[in-house]
């Protein structure tokens, strides 16, 4: 005897059983149940209800929609068949058949089964068994897709004890492309005789398995583990990476993983091999509630240290220490470090394999705080060259007298800093309706060992050795006034003052005062003019902008009697044409009168296109030009500021919108107009073409040693080739002395779940081109698996 309903029902069920979270088959497996029992007869929902009345979750509801509802009395049998959808809490089950055997405690899904899981999970397959209690259950022709674009494949799936999965025969891989041809294999997938997931450790084991490429085994691997897709840290062997040096030999590197708490972890690597023994590394993350921070180490006693004879790495042992972290005191306060200690100056770039390699050249320690209108930030630094020591060949600048050659001694002559006070503060409320604003600036720097030159007879200085102190403070007020024309006038005024402490200083770098404690005040006030025309057309506008700036000031004090070491590196160009100090730090301060004069103009498209040119020079009208007296480094004679009338500067900006970018900034001779420095660099994207260009030329600077022009040329470009492969390059070329400095070529390949690029490359930038340095990179990616890298060095 059947009870039948009538075909299409779709019936909404209160009080149906919530499924639970642990497990997919469960969970929807014990919905199902329940809606069944409630579409029958009295007498099964009933039975139903009080066989799971623990679960029962009252609030619960759930929609059956099938073609039709059977219960057979005889058999004691509900069933569902049609087109079966079943909706629970976020669960959907699709199925042509489902059937509860009450007698048996068994629940079936036949034909074109389909679950899907609220956190994405989608379960499909021809057959699906479950047992009442949804501890166990087995399915055939299972594919399990997960949110992570991963994907279960096998004939046959068992589920025992609620908690583990065993999947015979089966394949794990990525999502393909949905253009990918339906019966083209992936490109690569493990293929296992056994895998086993255990939901409880979030762990899958593989047994006996096969990782294939294009549908071909190429590895064979007898057991393997990892992580569930849910997992984002697990303890166990990262992915191993390979090296290949002359000076090294062959070696590879095996990475473990200690997930030791959600809070903290630790990774131990060791790197055998053949020509220098075994490289350890350990590294340290500790995550706490106001921050993190990081300790690492690394190191090896050397087999074969002879193999790095004439460089600083000929030692037993070699190895180096890091730490970096930031902590958040407040909502606006933030205390951190970023330090590196190594043993030796080309430990880092010898073994690049270290995972902090980089980060050695700047340590330092902060704070800072930061509100809408103030900054403050206290920091010190020290300085860890790579370069090693070097006698200059240079007839000529080479000092005379007690101090070192050039090129000797370099680690000592660079200065440990400390502190570096910056604060900065605007005003909240105007001032005579302008704005107002201080800036502060304390710098204390030690250096063991002076550092000179000489040129044409006199001694320059990079640093000098001592203990030096700066403290500056400065005063801003400007206002901006439009007139009823357009016109735009900034009236400005500013006052800068500095108080320097000398401290056992070099007695042989004459040219410093002799006093320990010197002052300087400079007091200006200027006035900027703006006359924007602008111009509009169909299609777009411009804008021409005639610029004006004068500053008036007294001379600048003391030049060449106090140290320089932030005020080195002038660049005058478009960027810094209406800076009131051009000096790039605190050390030097602009003095005398000078005007800036320029012509902006833009030209704007409604498509989008945009230009930007900018022309300009600077001109010196009173007093003593800063730029025309040298100080201990004597950087100031080429900089294109020292005579009354400045060299030209101009920039150009260029955007098609169609992928073309292109900018420049040049310099050109005030009185010839010859090009004294440019700067160019261009983007291109265009169909499977993606490359750029730098161009980078500077004269000859006689007063800091550069007796040639410097010119180099920069590209790189990659070429996609037919949907996934991709060709790429690049080129540094020394224009001035012909030779190429750095060149490399490779071919890679990208997709979903898969990435792997082979390329080679030569540097002869570093010990003037001799040897050269020749790599081979080889790296291999497998999404969700991991990410490998083999690197060859060759030196010729």
């Amino acid at each position: 005897m059947a009870a039948r309903l009538p075909s299409r029902s779709l019936f909404p069920v209160e009080g149906a059983v919530r499924p639970a979270r642990g497990g997919l088959l469960r969970g929807l497996a014990l919905g199902f149940a329940c809606s069944l029992a409630a579409a029958g007869p009295a007498e099964a929902q009933q039975s139903l209800q009080e066989a799971l009345a623990t679960r029962v979750d009252p609030a619960a509801q759930m929609m059956l929609e099938a073609d039709s509802l059977n219960y057979d009395f005889d058999r004691d049998v509900v069933s569902a068949s049609g087109t079966v959808q079943i909706y629970y809490d976020g669960y959907t089950l699709e199925a042509r058949q489902v059937s509860y055997d009450r007698r048996n405690g068994r629940l079936t899904a036949r034909g074109a089964v389909r679950m899907t899981e609220p956190d994405g999970n989608v379960l499909s397959g021809e057959e699906m068994e479950l047992s009442d209690d949804f501890a166990d259950g087995f399915a055939r022709s299972l594919q399990l897709d997960t949110p992570e674009r991963t994907r279960f494949v096998a004939e046959t799936a068992t589920r025992s004890g609620g908690n583990v999965t065993t999947f015979e025969n089966g394949v794990y891989t990525v999502y393909t492309r949905p253009t990918t041809p339906p019966g083209k294999p992936p490109l690569w997938r493990l293929r296992a005789a056994r895998i086993i997931h255990n939901q409880q450790e979030r762990v899958i084991y593989y047994e006996d398995a096969a990782l294939e490429f294009f549908g071909q085994p190429v590895a064979y691997l007898p057991y393997l583990s990892m992580p569930d897709p849910t997992v984002k840290r697990k303890s166990g062997f990262l992915m191993p990476s390979g090296v290949y040096s002359d000076r090294l030999g062959v070696g590879v590197t095996v990475p473990y993983y200690w997930a030791l708490d959600p809070h903290f972890d630790l990774t131990v690597a060791a790197t055998p091999m053949s020509k220098q023994g075994a490289l350890g590394e350990v590294s340290w993350r500790h995550r706490l509630m106001s921050g993190s921070y990081t300790v690492a180490a690394a190191g090896l006693f050397q087999a074969r240290p002879n193999e790095f004879a004439g460089s600083s790495g000929d030692r037993r042992w070699r190895g180096a220490i890091h730490t970096d972290g930031e902590f958040r005191i407040s909502r606006n306060w933030k205390w951190g470090w970023d330090l590196t200690y190594k043993t030796d100056r080309a430990f880092l770039e010898d073994y690049s394999a270290v995972s902090f390699s980089g980060k050695d050249e700047i340590s330092q320690i902060y704070l800072s705080g930061e509100t809408r209108r103030n900054a403050l930030s206290v920091r010190a630094y020290a300085f860890s060259i790579t370069q090693e020591d070097y006698n200059s060949a240079a007839a000529g600048h080479d000092p005379v007298g007690p101090f070192s050659p050039v090129g000797s001694d370099l680690q000592d002559k660079q200065p440990f800093v400390l502190p570096v006070v910056d604060y900065d503060y605007v005003f909240d409320d105007p001032v005579a309706g302008g704005e107002l604003s201080l800036t502060s600036n304390f710098t204390s720097l030690t250096r063991a060992k002076t550092d000179a030159f000489a040129v044409g007879g006199v001694n320059r200085y990079r640093g000098v050795d001592g203990t030096f102190s700066r403290w500056s403070v400065m005063s801003e007020w400007r206002r901006t006034l439009i007139d009823p024309l357009g016109q735009v006038f900034t009236p400005f005024a500013y006052v800068r003052g500095d108080l320097f402490f000398l401290a056992s200083a070099d007695k042989n770098v004459t040219t410093l005062t002799d006093d320990a404690f010197v002052g300087r005040a400079v007091p200006a006030a200027g006035l900027e003019y703006r006359y924007p025309f602008v111009a509009t057309f169909d299609g777009g506008n411009q804008i021409i902008e005639p610029i004006a700036q004068v500053i008036v000031r007294p001379d600048e004090q003391r030049i060449g009697q106090l140290p320089n070491d932030d005020a080195q590196s002038i660049v005058f160009d478009a960027t810094t044409l209406f800076d009131y100090d051009k000096f790039s730090g605190f050390d030097r301060a602009e003095g005398g009168t000078r005007a800036n004069v320029g012509l902006n103009y833009k030209l704007q498209f409604d498509s989008g296109q945009y230009m930007s040119v900018l022309f300009g020079r600077s001109f010196h009208l009173a007093g003593r030009n800063s730029y025309a007296y040298t100080d201990v480094l004597g950087a100031t004679r080429d900089s294109g500021l020292e005579t009354a009338r400045s060299d030209y500067v101009s920039s150009l900006y260029f955007d098609t919108r169609y992928g073309v970018k292109v900018g420049a900034q040049t310099r050109f001779d005030g009185t010839d107009f010859s090009v004294r420095r440019v700067q160019a660099q261009a983007t291109a994207t265009y169909g499977p073409v993606v490359s750029s260009l730098a161009y980078a030329f500077l004269s000859e600077q006689p007063d800091l040693g550069i007796d040639r022009p410097r010119e180099e040329i920069l590209g790189s470009a990659s070429l996609r080739l037919i949907q996934n492969w991709r060709v790429f390059g690049s080129l540094r070329y020394d224009l001035e002395n012909e030779n190429i400095v750095q060149d490399g070529v490779g071919i890679g390949y990208d997709d979903e779940g898969f990435s792997v690029s082979l390329s080679y490359q030569e540097d002869r930038s570093r010990n003037n081109g001799d040897p050269v340095d020749r790599m081979v990179y080889l790296r291999v990616g497998l999404r969700t698996i991991g990410n490998t890298q083999v690197s060859s060095g060759v030196n010729r």
